[in-house]
């Protein structure tokens, strides 16, 4: 595994050693299958390390702002979504949030990404990124509103046309999910969902389905059983 940079966030680190690790055992694997499977996770992860933001130099103006806060710091998850002909609207649920001053409540727009920060709500300081949205946006036309116990992120369409998703990222993946599952052979129809799962699963989920192989495989070559998997 290569050292991550001291810059680089925890989040891209893990995406940069699971990513290692995955072409050490591409390196090892000889089974069409196994190697199948590696290249779908090797795939997944060099997408989101791309999409990861850059690290920030210390100089960095937003990183002083972001530095001197002060209080605990909390990255938001949930959030729902819907959109209008011009609109693409993100509702996000913060207890409180109408009685803080309006400037504690900021959104920097690109073309392709927005970000929210709420300074100092009961405490705390709320984050939120979008980066490599399904579309470009209008910078100027985008906005953020305040409601009751919600913000709402206003992201201006370029183009009046309808998105199934609201990053590159969800389409790539409902684009390989689809294309996995289009199959008329069951047994391509499991391998395609064990590739899923592992794509998806944690360290634990990997180990559990490695395991498994390398027993099948070990039955196999005993003769044990007429399958491979």
């Amino acid at each position: 595994w290569r050292a991550c940079r001291p810059l680089a966030s925890l989040g891209v680190c893990r995406l940069q050693k699971d990513l290692e690790e995955v072409k050490e055992l591409l390196t090892k694997a000889t089974r069409k299958r196994l190697r199948d499977v590696l290249t779908t996770e090797k795939h997944k992860l060099e997408i989101e390390i791309k999409n990861q933001p850059p690290a920030k130099l210390k100089g960095d103006a937003g990183e002083e702002e972001k530095s001197s806060l002060g209080g605990y710091t909390v990255k938001i998850n949930n959030y729902g979504w819907d959109q209008s002909d011009k609109f693409i609207k993100i509702y996000i649920s913060l207890n409180g949030v109408q009685k803080l001053p309006a400037e504690n409540v900021q959104v920097n727009f690109t073309e392709r990404s927005f970000d929210l920060l709420v300074k100092n709500l009961n405490g705390k300081n709320y984050t939120m990124t979008f980066n490599n949205l399904l579309k470009h946006i209008s910078v100027e036309g985008s906005s953020r509103k305040i409601k009751t116990d919600m913000v709402l992120v206003m992201c201006r369409k370029k183009r009046e046309e309808k998105w199934d998703c609201l990053t590159q990222v969800e389409k790539e993946s409902k684009e390989k999910e689809k294309a996995a599952y289009d199959t008329s052979d069951p047994g391509e129809g499991l391998m395609n969902l064990l590739k899923k799962m592992y794509a998806e699963g944690d360290d634990e989920m990997k180990r559990t389905i490695n395991k498994a192989w390398v027993e099948s495989r070990e039955k196999q070559s005993k003769g044990d059983i007429p399958m491979d998997i």
